[in-house]
């Protein structure tokens, strides 16, 4: 079923690349997405909750384990969602970009089930390559703009892989191995923890990303189309989460425990720095990408609490942010369609000729706020209670969260939808029955696993269990 999982896109990829119409093409593209969700959903429910250790071994490199599954299950829940909600916006080269998606498939689901460190990196830094040109070539923006953003995501991404490539090469010299699970017998000397703790971790703070890091996040947001602001916030974000506590708390825990201050440090400034600055912008779209910040830095608290509660949270987030962000920039680029505008000062009154629209707004502007029912709502609290038992005075400031993102999230639902209709924009028309549906898939995900969280949780429970008291530190 491994082997299926990565084949099945590529496979999918050289039937597209022998047709030649458009419809067919994206047809196809989509047929193959959804028959390779549906191979995650058989490995899933074929998965052991009671083994800890992966499964599926496909080698001595690939596996899955409770956590590599629910990314693995975003990932292929993501795809689809992508190729029906860029349908109608990617008129050239569609050959080219359905192609490139689903390589970009294949890619992002080898990291989250490869056991080798350096395959890791090496599927890690490929995922790059499609968002540069999908940014580069069916952006939004201007032509110069759009491949500065393409450019800042590359340029800044690759100074921070570099630092990973060469404390990769460290660890090899260290250990000799660079098998995730071997590293479990090799104790390294805490100095030499500390240099590789910090390589990593900068090369993943920049894809978090954590301030100072993130300026290639709001460029890459507003000048993408669609389909890369989707990835960005639904995968893209989530691989600094997985990487973290497979790198940096599995395999060098002491230092972890050593850096942990500085995790909460700039998690709580990225947090208080993205929600204030939020509130002063005037582009939709840039305004849900800081958002976007926030909420994977509250993960990121959770991840770094070594208890269960925090980590099971902050991976709980990490899949209702990419559920609930991919929904706001469809309904964002809507908007942008009808309207030719993502500026926020044109906008007013938008309820009176789009009902559904604005309905789908405000369900989907609550669960970005933690509102109960959401699974953002489970995935902050579990993670601020995991943070809460390791840090309680950082916890206080950084659930400061919760007041903001309801004063930057209502404050925008408001300006938009309520009030007499804007003199800048003529009568537009609703959501139309595609995306209508594609909305209604997401929001129904998005309260069955808000309402009934187990279903996520006992997949994880375990995995992170022996995750936690497996490590070096532990033993």
């Amino acid at each position: 079923m491994l082997t299926l999982l990565l084949l099945v896109p590529i496979i999918g990829s050289i039937v597209i690349f022998i047709l030649s119409n458009d419809d067919r093409i994206k047809q196809v593209g989509l047929i193959v997405s959804i028959v390779n969700f549906i191979i995650s959903l058989i490995i899933w429910l074929n998965f052991d909750y009671n083994i800890g250790t992966p499964q599926y071994l496909l080698g001595t490199n690939l596996g899955i384990d409770g956590i590599s599954l629910i990314f693995v299950l975003l990932t292929t829940i993501t795809i689809p969602i992508t190729i029906l909600a860029s349908w109608s916006n990617i008129k050239e080269k569609v050959k080219f970009f359905i192609i490139s998606l689903l390589i970009l498939e294949t890619v992002l689901i080898g990291v989250f089930v490869v056991l080798d460190i350096l395959i890791f990196y090496i599927c890690f830094e490929s995922s790059l390559i499609p968002l540069f040109f999908f940014i580069g070539i069916y952006g939004s923006g201007m032509k110069e703009t759009k491949i500065h953003a393409s450019y800042m995501l590359f340029l800044y991404t690759l100074v921070g892989s570099l630092c990973m490539l060469l404390a990769i090469i460290t660890l090899y010299s260290l250990t000799g191995t660079t098998h995730f699970l071997l590293y479990n017998f090799y104790i390294i000397d805490p100095y030499y923890q500390k240099l590789l703790w910090l390589a990593f971790f900068f090369a993943l703070a920049i894809k978090t990303p954590l301030i100072p890091f993130h300026l290639w996040l709001v460029f890459a947001h507003t000048e993408a189309p669609l389909a890369g602001s989707i990835i960005l916030a639904g995968i893209q974000l989530k691989l600094a989460i997985y990487g973290f506590l497979k790198i940096n708390i599995g395999l060098l825990p002491e230092a972890s425990e050593y850096f942990t201050p500085l995790i909460y440090t700039l998690s709580i400034i990225s947090i208080i720095y993205s929600s204030l600055t939020t509130l002063r912008q005037i582009d939709i779209k840039t305004i849900i990408a800081y958002s976007s910040i926030g909420h994977i830095s509250i993960a990121l608290l959770g991840i770094f609490s070594n208890n269960i509660s925090g980590i099971s949270g902050g991976i709980f987030l990490s899949i209702a942010h990419g559920i609930t962000s991919p929904a706001l920039f469809i309904l964002v680029t809507i908007l942008y369609e009808r309207t030719g505008t993502r500026i926020l000062n044109y906008y007013r009154g938008i309820s009176i000729y789009m009902p559904l629209f604005s309905i789908y707004f405000f369900i989907f502007t609550l669960a970005n706020m933690g509102t109960p029912l959401t699974a953002n709502f489970i995935g902050e609290i579990l993670s601020f209670i995991g943070s809460f038992k390791n840090n309680p005075i950082l916890t206080i400031f950084a659930s400061l969260s919760i007041i903001l993102s309801a004063a930057y999230s209502i404050w925008l639902y408001n300006r938009i939808c309520y009030g007499q209709y804007s003199l800048y924009l003529k009568p537009i028309q609703d959501i139309n029955r595609r995306e209508y549906y594609l909305l209604l898939s997401l929001l129904i995900l998005l309260f069955i696993i808000g309402i009934f969280p187990n279903i996520l949780l006992d997949v994880l429970h375990l995995s992170v269990s022996s995750y936690i008291y497996n490590s070096p530190l532990y033993i």
